[in-house]
C-alpha cells in the first residue's frame, strides 16, 4: 500500500476506477508552494506541478496497491514523461509521506485536448474544487504560445494572479 497525490486527470473517480480498481479514494487537501501547469506538445500538453511558494494545487489523495502503481506508470509514462517524489501531506492528521508525479524537465507550457482539459475539470467538479489553478493554467500556456509566435511584445511574463478559495476541510474517507 501506498498513497498517492492526484492533480490532474486522476482527481477523475471514473477514470480512476477503471484504472486502478483497488485504489481507494481517501480525502482532499492541496499542496502549498506548488502551481498547476500544463506542458507537453503543441495542443497535447498534461498537468504538471512546479515549486511556486505563491501558490497552490488542490489534489485528491488515494490509497493505491502495487498493481495500482504499475499502470499508473504505465499511464504517466515513467520514467520517461513523469518522475515520481515523495512529499509530505497531512493524511488523518498526521504527516505522511505520498508518492507524486512530476513532468520531468524540457516539456513546454501549452494547450491540452480538449478531451483532457475536459476529464481534469470533471475531477475538479466532482471534488469541489475552485477551479483558478486551472484557469490560471491555461492562461500561461496561453501567454507561453504567443511568446513563441512572437505576438508578446513585453520582455517580462505577465503577472499571473488569481485568486483561490481554501477547500473545506479535508474530506475524510468513512
Amino acid at each position: 500500500m501506498r498513497y498517492y497525490i492526484a492533480y490532474g486527470s486522476n482527481l477523475n473517480t471514473e477514470q480512476m476506477n477503471y484504472r486502478c480498481p483497488t485504489a481507494e479514494k481517501l480525502q482532499t487537501s492541496e499542496l502549498d508552494g506548488y502551481r498547476l501547469e500544463f506542458r507537453g506538445s503543441e495542443n497535447n500538453a498534461y498537468a504538471t506541478i512546479l515549486p511556486d511558494e505563491a501558490c497552490k494545487v488542490p489534489v485528491l489523495l488515494w490509497e493505491i496497491q502495487p498493481e495500482d502503481e504499475q499502470k499508473l506508470d504505465r499511464y504517466e509514462g515513467w520514467p520517461r514523461f513523469y518522475r515520481k517524489e515523495n512529499l509530505e501531506l497531512e493524511i488523518g492528521g498526521q504527516k505522511q509521506e505520498a508518492m507524486v508525479y512530476i513532468m520531468n524537465d524540457g516539456f513546454e507550457r501549452d494547450m491540452p485536448s480538449e478531451r483532457y482539459l475536459a476529464t481534469v475539470m470533471e475531477g475538479y467538479e466532482e471534488a469541489g474544487f475552485d477551479p483558478a489553478p486551472i484557469e490560471m493554467a491555461l492562461e500561461m500556456s496561453e501567454w507561453a504560445i504567443a511568446e513563441r509566435e512572437g505576438l508578446w511584445e513585453n520582455e517580462t511574463e505577465p503577472e499571473f494572479e488569481v485568486e483561490q478559495e481554501s477547500p473545506a476541510e479535508p474530506e475524510m474517507k468513512m
